[in-house]
């Protein structure tokens, strides 16, 4: 499996697993799926919503480590400096977090549904906390 579906917000996206460059990232995050949780709008990084998974570890370290994420590249930071999350940038975006600009290790890619992202974060931004779930793409009901 190197893909996912994404629901969130009455969206669905479909991403791909950055596996060549992020193998441990992939390999840990796969062990929680299906994931489950609410998507929340970010505070000091632009456009893009989050996942804020407290001192939840992964049991990964740095790497494919990027501060400037592009629309649809998502990045999981496995906490350090500041804690666990999972960031998913719908614009332009700069990860950062209180104390400062971050890296996340981009592990995600959506390559469909990229149209949607945007609206997806205006949703969260007026409406608040939404609900994500992750799942395989070959064990989700795609249509």
């Amino acid at each position: 499996m190197n893909l996912v579906k994404i629901t969130a917000g009455g969206f669905n996206f479909i991403a791909r697993l950055e596996e060549k460059e992020a193998p441990q990232t992939c390999a840990a995050f796969k062990k929680l799926l299906p994931f489950k949780n609410k998507i929340i709008h970010v505070r000091w990084s632009g456009e893009a919503v989050w996942v804020p998974l407290g001192d939840f570890k992964l049991g990964v370290g740095y790497e494919n480590p990027t501060s400037h994420p592009a629309k649809g590249e998502i990045l999981l930071y496995p906490g350090d400096i500041s804690e666990t999350e999972i960031f998913i940038p719908y614009g332009g975006a700069c990860f950062s977090s209180k104390i400062g600009q971050l890296a996340g290790n981009h592990f995600l890619t959506i390559i469909e549904g990229n149209e949607n992202l945007g609206k997806l974060g205006q949703i969260v931004l007026w409406q608040g906390a939404q609900d994500i779930l992750v799942e395989d793409y070959s064990a989700a009901e795609i249509h």
